[in-house]
């Protein structure tokens, strides 16, 4: 933003097509960012002001109220919610930051007979529709006696092609001299790929995590068909009862959200551009 502002100042003559681009990028960030704002306010506003006309950005009462209730009341278990999100989001992308790189690193840097093809018909099964595979999931979940438990939540999702795909490019993109020298020194094919090769597809590795973790964390269809008990439900689910119980509370069902919304736009500003270097980068070793 500093180098297009001094541009700006250098070049007077800024053309239609740049100040067309400025204002689609600030019309953008307004229509993404203003349901967030509504949001936060209506979670510091007190209930018997929610729906005053016209809205109100900053509330005239501002409350924490709504944030107390919902850590607070047995029957709103929202922190509980937020316990089983972070459980499952976050093993889930343990799970598939080391299954998915272990299958890369085999697909890109191992020579075995039929790699290519076994390959090729790992990426076919992007072209599946999920709804094809959910009855016999949830068959399986069920002869597994895994339903209404988070197994059913974290092993179904352990691994994803995608990240197969993603990590594989990367690999293929280091040079082997590497690996010829950690050989020579004596170093196995695990401790090559642990302690050489992965530390030098951090990028990807943190772009894969973060999509996963953002993935798992907003997932609704999944837990709301599997999960029952009330104390096991994640936070998608539990906002899905708040929202659509016999009475709404819409301060409440905003100050959940905000809980909900917070710790993906924390990740996402932490790591903003470890996300983009590894989205900039897949595929461009890939042969």
């Amino acid at each position: 933003m500093a180098a297009s502002a001094r541009q700006l100042r250098d070049n007077p003559r800024v053309s239609v097509g740049t100040i067309l681009l400025y204002i689609g990028l600030v019309v953008g960030a307004l229509l993404t960012l203003g349901p967030i704002v509504y949001m936060y306010s209506q979670g510091f506003t007190p209930e018997s002001e929610t729906l005053l006309w016209p809205i109100h950005w900053i509330p005239p009462h501002p409350t924490i109220g709504n944030f107390q209730r919902i850590f607070s009341d047995p029957t709103l278990p929202v922190f509980r919610w937020l316990i089983n999100s972070v459980l499952v989001a976050s093993t889930v992308t343990a799970l598939v930051l080391f299954i998915c790189s272990l299958t890369a690193y085999a697909y890109a840097r191992l020579q075995f007979p039929g790699r290519n093809a076994i390959f090729f018909l790992l990426l076919t099964s992007l072209m599946i529709p999920g709804a094809v595979t959910f009855i016999p999931n949830f068959l399986l979940m069920r002869n597994l006696h895994w339903l209404d438990s988070y197994n059913g939540l974290i092993w179904l999702n352990g691994a994803n092609v995608f990240g197969v795909f993603l990590l594989r490019q990367h690999f293929m993109s280091l040079p082997k001299e590497l690996e010829e020298a950690a050989i020579v020194d004596g170093a196995g094919r695990f401790r090559i790929y642990w302690q050489i090769c992965l530390p030098l597809v951090s990028s990807a590795m943190v772009a894969l995590g973060i999509f996963t973790f953002l993935g798992n964390w907003n997932d609704l269809f999944w837990p709301l068909i599997i999960l029952s008990d009330r104390t096991r439900l994640t936070l998608p689910v539990g906002l899905q009862i708040l929202s659509n119980g016999n009475y709404v509370q819409h301060g409440i069902t905003m100050a959940a959200a905000a809980v909900a919304t917070t710790p993906p736009l924390i990740m996402y500003a932490i790591f903003q551009r470890r996300i983009i270097a590894g989205i900039t980068l897949t595929g461009m070793g890939g042969r």
